[in-house]
């Protein structure tokens, strides 16, 4: 049986962006983003699309996101992202318009590979089409899709595409209803 070698793990063909532009970044993040201090929303959207985003308008950031890489993200309009929210975005995140993100949901992009003795790196995107709602704690992993309007509730993690309309529950996260919305 092979062992797992981290000492052979290397990522050095993964760049996204250069020393100054992470730093630059880490730096913004930390003093604006990752913390309590309620800036206003109108002020964070300036300094995501400074740094490389696509936000559209009307867009809600809480205190306390984290984000990775601004540069790979792209968010529509009228949006909602809750406290505590983390964009873990080695590779591009697409949010559509009237998404809400709960509390402390959190979107990962990249994941290592368990069948390699060196545990490469893996990136996959995610997609949040229009009128999705990722709920409080629950995890979108890498390469999913959730198509317009699905749910995933409280807790629950989406390992694989989400459904329109659906409404996933658990973890991995099902089908549980159809979502039907009234006027």
């Amino acid at each position: 049986m092979n062992e797992v070698k981290l000492n052979k793990y290397n990522n050095d063909w993964y760049n996204p962006g250069s020393t100054l532009k992470k730093t630059l970044w880490c730096l913004a993040n930390m003093f604006f983003f990752k913390t309590m201090l309620p800036f206003p929303s109108s002020f964070k959207v300036k300094l995501l699309k400074l740094f490389g985003a696509t936000i559209g308008t009307d867009v809600v950031i809480k205190p306390n996101v984290n984000i990775k890489y601004p540069w790979f993200l792209e968010i529509g309009n009228d949006c909602w992202i809750g406290e505590g929210v983390w964009i873990d975005n080695l590779a591009m995140v697409t949010i559509g318009s009237n998404v809400v993100l709960s509390q402390g949901a959190y979107l990962l992009t990249g994941s290592h590979d368990y069948k390699k003795v060196s545990f490469d790196l893996m990136l996959g995107e995610i997609v949040l089409e229009d009128g999705v709602w990722i709920g409080a704690k629950a995890t979108v992993c890498p390469d999913v899709t959730c198509r317009s309007h699905a749910v995933l509730a409280v807790g629950s993690v989406a390992t694989k595409d989400l459904e329109a309309y659906g409404i996933y529950q658990g973890n991995p996260a099902t089908l549980k209803r159809e979502r039907s919305l009234e006027s």
